[in-house]
């Protein structure tokens, strides 16, 4: 395991079973822990300076979120992607953003618009950094105040509920460079859109975001259509 999973200052008022999980969750969604690869406890422990049982702890929790996976005889797994859960993923995000992005634009106020335009700009600052974290980060928040400017509670609701999975990957898609400058033209019609309040164009380019976003992640990771 990395060194970087070693804990070794934290919050005392934080649990330390949600310490051992925000790191473990991290590592996986980072690709720092790889698909497949097997999560032994005693490693874990030792690596990360704590006892076994809040990685323990902290394993069930992300079996909940399906990052890891329970294999009889062999233990715990960081989940694989395939290419159903890929699809059934993005088949979500795709039925969300696209209502969010149209009830953005007839619903967003000029503050909100205001600040899609800086997230904008942000993102297209943390393409030139090239660091994979910012850049991940900065995506994420361009696509939630979208999802905040949309005005409905519920589907905030759900796409939150939705969220450590996209990430992961949209973590997957920014790893490809070749992307960068498809995303950034993608970001800025979608901004456009909300800003003219062109909800047909708007949704547009959202299903082609993410259709594009779902070839790259299964060329570079070799996954085949099912």
């Amino acid at each position: 395991m990395a060194s970087s999973l070693q804990i070794t200052n934290f919050d005392k008022d934080i649990p330390l079973r949600d310490v051992v999980f925000e790191t473990l969750r991290k590592a996986i969604l980072t690709g720092e822990l790889k698909p497949g690869e097997r999560l032994m406890e005693i490693h874990l422990a030792q690596r990360m300076g704590v006892s076994r049982t809040p990685v323990r702890e902290a394993i069930r929790m992300l079996e909940l979120e399906n990052l890891v996976t329970m294999v009889p005889r062999c233990g715990a797994k960081v989940a694989s992607i395939t290419t159903s859960g890929l699809k059934d993923v993005l088949e979500v995000r795709e039925a969300l953003e696209e209502l969010a992005i149209k009830l953005a634009c007839k619903r967003s106020t000029d503050d909100q618009v205001r600040r899609l335009k800086e997230a904008m700009e942000r993102f297209e600052n943390a393409i030139e950094s090239g660091n994979l974290a910012r850049i991940a980060q900065s995506d994420e928040k361009f696509h939630n105040i979208i999802v905040e400017a949309s005005h409905n509670e519920k589907l905030a609701e759900m796409t939150a509920n939705l969220s450590q999975q996209i990430y992961r990957y949209r973590y997957e898609c920014i790893k490809d460079s070749s992307m960068y400058a498809e995303l950034i033209e993608e970001h800025r019609k979608m901004y456009e859109s909300i800003y003219y309040r062109k909800q047909n164009e708007a949704v547009e380019v959202v299903k082609q975001h993410i259709t594009k976003q779902q070839e790259s992640i299964m060329r570079n990771l070799h996954l085949e259509e099912e």
